[in-house]
Formats: C-alpha cells, sequence, structure tokens
C-alpha cells in the first residue's frame, strides 16, 4: 500500500500530506481486494496501514450497525408469530430520566418499528433510533453476542448523545411491541445489567478536554465508553455482505428479508428516501458517504453502490464501507480512521474535519477506486444480487 499512496502525488494533496506525517493523524487503514472464483465465491486479501486493534479511537456512531444487526438477530430469536422488523415498537418509561417513544410522524405508519429504526440509522445516523434498540436490547446481549462473534475488541456501554450515568445507561426501558391495529404481540419489562464493561487499558486520550465548560489540563477518560476496533468494524461489514465467509457461530443470523433491508437501506442516500423524507439541503447524496465522495455536496454516481456506516466525534472520523461499481464491475472493502485535532483537546470542537478528515477519506477512496479500475481480476464479480436490492 505505501508504494500506492506514494503514486498519489499532487492530484490528492490531503492524502499525500497526512501520509507524509501520519502520526499526529492516528491513521488506521483496512483495505481489502476482492476476486472471485469461477462459480463467484469472493476471495478476499487485506492490506493494513497502521491498524492497531489496541490502540483505542472513539467509534462514535459506528457502533450503530452491529447494534442494527444485532437487533434483528433478537428478532428472528424471539420466532414469534405476527413478530416483524415492521412491527410496532412502543418505548415506555420505568425510571425519571428516560423517554417513552409512542409514534414515530417520519414512519408512513406513524408508529415506531425495529426496521424504521434502521433505516434512519443508516440513511442519516439518527441517534434516537440507535438508542432506543439498545434500550432493547441492552449492554448485556449486545456484548456477548458481539464477544461469541468472534469481535473481541468491542463493547457497547451507552446510549449516544444524552447525558446519561454509567449506571443509567445500564437501565433499560419496557418495551412493547403491537401488530397494525394496536393488538399486543410482546411486552418486555424494565431490565437492568449487573455487569460493569470497562475497556481493556483504561484508555485516555487528548492531552486536555472541555468538561461542564471549564477546561482540564488533562486527558479525557473513555474507560467506560463505547469501543469498535477498526478490524472488529470492518469484521461486522464482511460479515453482512459475505456471511458464508465466516463460522456459523461467527455470523449474523439473520433472516434473509432482515439482511436485504440492511443492505437496502445502507446504501440508499438520503434524498431518495420516500418515509422519511429528508432535506436535500440538510442531507445531500453524500450526507454520509465519506469514502470517495466525502465534504462538500457532491452527487453520488448511479454505478456506485456505497454500503457503509460512518461516525465522527472527538476529532475522530470513521468511514468503513463495501464499495461497488456495477458498470464496470469492481467491488472492494475499506475501512479508515483518521483523528483530526490540531490542538489535541477533547470536547471544545475545534476539529478539523471538514479540512482535512473529510477530504482525506475522500480521495482515500478515490485513489483505491482508481487503482481497482485497473486491477486484473481472474474472473468478473456477478453482482445481480447486489442489483437486486439496490436497482441498478
Amino acid at each position: 500500500m505505501d508504494e500506492w499512496l506514494i503514486e498519489a502525488g499532487s492530484r490528492y494533496p490531503t492524502l499525500t500530506t497526512v501520509m507524509a506525517n501520519p502520526e499526529p493523524y492516528r491513521l488506521q487503514i483496512l483495505y481489502t481486494q476482492i476476486d472471485r472464483e469461477a462459480d463467484n465465491q469472493p476471495v478476499l486479501r487485506e492490506y493494513q496501514y497502521g491498524v492497531d486493534e489496541n490502540r483505542y479511537f472513539y467509534p462514535a456512531s459506528t457502533v450503530k450497525l452491529p447494534i442494527s444487526l444485532l437487533a434483528l438477530e433478537w428478532l428472528a430469536e424471539q420466532d414469534i408469530e405476527g413478530l416483524t422488523s415492521g412491527s410496532g415498537m412502543l418505548t415506555d418509561a420505568a425510571e425519571p430520566f428516560q423517554t417513552v417513544a409512542h409514534s414515530d410522524p417520519s414512519a408512513e405508519s406513524g408508529i415506531p418499528s425495529i426496521a424504521h429504526y434502521i433505516k434512519k440509522i443508516l440513511l442519516v445516523s439518527d441517534n434516537d433510533a440507535s438508542n432506543r434498540l439498545y434500550e432493547l436490547l441492552g449492554q448485556d446481549y449486545i456484548n456477548q453476542k458481539l464477544a461469541d462473534k468472534g469481535l473481541q475488541n468491542t463493547l457497547i456501554n451507552h446510549r449516544l448523545s444524552t447525558r446519561m450515568s454509567e449506571e443509567e445507561n445500564r437501565q433499560y426501558n419496557p418495551i412493547r411491541f403491537v401488530g397494525a391495529e394496536g393488538e399486543p404481540i410482546l411486552s418486555l419489562p424494565a431490565r437492568y445489567s449487573e455487569t460493569r464493561y470497562i475497556n481493556a487499558g483504561r484508555p485516555k486520550l487528548g492531552s486536555a478536554h472541555i468538561a461542564s465548560g471549564e477546561r482540564v489540563e488533562a486527558p479525557m477518560d473513555f474507560t467506560t465508553k463505547n469501543r469498535l476496533s477498526l478490524g472488529d468494524l470492518d469484521g461486522v461489514l464482511k460479515r453482512l455482505v459475505f456471511p458464508q465467509l465466516f463460522a456459523e457461530q461467527e455470523r449474523f443470523n439473520l433472516r434473509p428479508e432482515d439482511r436485504a433491508l440492511v443492505l437496502r437501506y445502507m446504501s440508499m442516500l438520503p434524498p431518495d428516501s420516500d418515509s422519511p423524507t429528508y432535506d436535500p439541503e440538510e442531507y445531500p447524496q453524500n450526507y454520509a458517504k465519506f469514502l470517495m465522495y466525502g465534504g462538500e455536496p457532491r452527487e453520488v454516481p448511479g454505478n456506485i453502490k456505497i454500503f457503509n456506516k460512518t461516525g465522527w466525534a472527538y476529532g475522530h472520523v470513521i468511514d468503513s464501507a463495501y464499495i461497488v461499481d456495477t458498470r464496470n464491475q469492481v467491488e472492494f472493502f475499506l475501512s479508515a480512521v483518521i483523528y483530526a485535532n490540531e490542538n489535541d483537546t477533547l470536547n471544545d470542537d475545534q476539529y478539523q474535519i471538514d479540512e482535512v478528515a473529510k477530504p482525506f477519506l475522500r480521495e482515500l477512496g478515490s485513489f483505491i477506486y482508481e487503482n481497482e479500475l485497473k486491477r486484473n481480476r481472474p474472473s468478473k464479480p456477478d453482482l445481480s444480487a447486489i442489483r437486486k436490492i439496490t436497482g441498478p
């Protein structure tokens, strides 16, 4: 990969600048070539740059992908007649700090559901939608399931964008599932996790941070924050796209229709959604497509399908993607994290997301894509399954 990056030159100025001095950016890249055998079975070849599974970064919204997949796995495990991803999911409150969710005007039915929450998560990275699925599953289910699948560098410990304590994040709302006419299907009581999940090494980041509006001249403690290493994030995506490459116990056990739901919404662009509808000024086509298209609003060509999950917080910007060009029959995986925080102060909102991180990811994705266009393959991939899900 080093030789390829040297070739980038002046056509990719941000990529060249960052790669010339990668350490301040805590850069990690995981690129996977895909070749197809004669029977169309994929063969993966991985290339890494700076990947260190023990080097902590804050995963931000990327944790929403495994949460979404586990919500569908949990659903399949219930095996209850009439309980589907489209069933109404009504969240109640058992504690003062909890909130209810009995309606969702953005849904066609006006009622929240697992499917609709996942759609909002994958289209625009909706925080409340992810928090509702977190409340459904709880820490014990999430963390045990991920560990059982071999994802050993992942812990999901809290809701996102809420001011809840560690203790409050171990308490989960009561939830009811109802049918189209409001008939009860399943009720879950309020639940609580006894186990306290702690990040290995008790990681701390930054040289200073802002807490309660005051500057603290010390690193910020991430001991009980969420964790999702780049290798695990990349592995979650590969388990979704190519489950056959993993042992049965390592896969997400999804029903075919649920897997198709995730892939469809993961590749859909916000302006193409009918329910919810999104203002294209606020959510342009490239809103969450950082690799190849990050930065200022721009169009994503119809032949480019990007199945990905992004995240950005505390100066970290992450994207993990399966990128497909249906016209030129090109496909590859690319995952990367970059830390764009010159002053190394966390929580001050003085990050270089637009100036450095998004241009870097755009140029990195474009550079890899250009090389993929030129790369010889033993067999052209049959992408008919992808077209069936996403359209031409």
